[in-house]
């Protein structure tokens, strides 16, 4: 009996899924060792500094069998730096906790920490690869590190004066409304508006941290008599995180664009 042709949109849709796949690789792997972790415990080896060694480990490994490139591993590390340097802001101002001890722990923030950002930043780097991303109508350069100033000084200055993110998510509505960007799936291309995308990022970033309360990895102050799912406020916390994330390879790449001829950010009046 002859095979059923497959129609070319499903075509299409299972090779975009699978590509998505392949860029949550690292994501993945972080939420496997956290449920691994939660599951077996070893004893003296404290659960955050194995999953820090096993996260540094599977970079490597990513590195070794050429998922990432050491350029790529260098940026990872760089959303790790960052991440760090939020998470021991808000761990020390009460905003969550980690509640276990550990070998590789400072100011009460585990080093494996920084990882979770990394897991945002290495999802952005794969997808720009393996999709093909680009990025037509992109803002002034003044304009982005405006808003990326703003948006990481907000996570820190909410402490001590008004919270600011909704005039700052208005002001990202307003330059970003006109990018789009594009991505390939096998022979086709196709666009979307970047804001979107933003949404789109951080509500699967929010699904994750759920995942990652859930096992105990570490602990916001209404969870404390019992897990419930994390409030629907870190959506537009994490959708800000993924704009950083997004913004901060972007610009990674515009400096790489000069070396090699290749544009993928196009600025505003240039068509795609």
């Amino acid at each position: 009996m002859p095979s059923l042709p497959i129609p070319k949109w499903l075509r299409v849709f299972g090779e975009f899924v699978w590509l998505e796949a392949v860029c949550c690789i690292f994501p993945f792997c972080v939420i496997g060792l956290l449920a691994l972790s939660h599951a077996i415990r070893i004893p003296e080896l404290p659960r955050y500094d194995i999953l820090f060694v096993g996260c540094v480990l599977i970079q490597a490994l990513m590195v070794r069998w050429k998922l990432e490139t050491v350029d790529e591993a260098k940026t990872i590390a760089l959303f790790h730096v960052i991440g760090l340097g939020l998470e021991l802001f808000k761990v020390n101002a009460g905003s969550w906790a980690y509640r276990e001890g550990a070998y590789l722990k400072f100011g009460g923030v585990p080093l494996f920490s920084g990882f979770m950002y990394a897991s945002v930043g290495s999802y952005v780097v794969q997808a720009w690869k393996r999709l093909d991303l680009q990025m037509s109508s992109w803002p002034r350069d003044w304009a982005v590190v405006l808003v990326c100033i703003l948006t990481y000084g907000n996570f820190f200055s909410n402490r001590y004066i008004v919270d600011l993110r909704w005039p700052i998510i208005a002001l990202i509505c307003v330059v970003f409304w006109r990018v789009r960007v594009s991505f390939g799936v096998l022979d086709q291309r196709f666009r979307m508006p970047l804001l979107v995308s933003f949404v789109l990022i951080g509500v699967f970033v929010w699904i994750a941290e759920n995942i990652g309360t859930r096992l105990h990895a570490w602990q916001y102050p209404y969870q404390a008599s019992g897990w419930t799912h994390v409030d629907f406020g870190k959506l537009s916390s994490w959708s800000l995180l993924v704009i950083i994330s997004v913004v901060l390879v972007a610009e990674l790449k515009r400096v790489k664009e000069a070396a090699s001829g290749v544009t993928v950010l196009r600025p505003y009046g240039v068509a795609e």
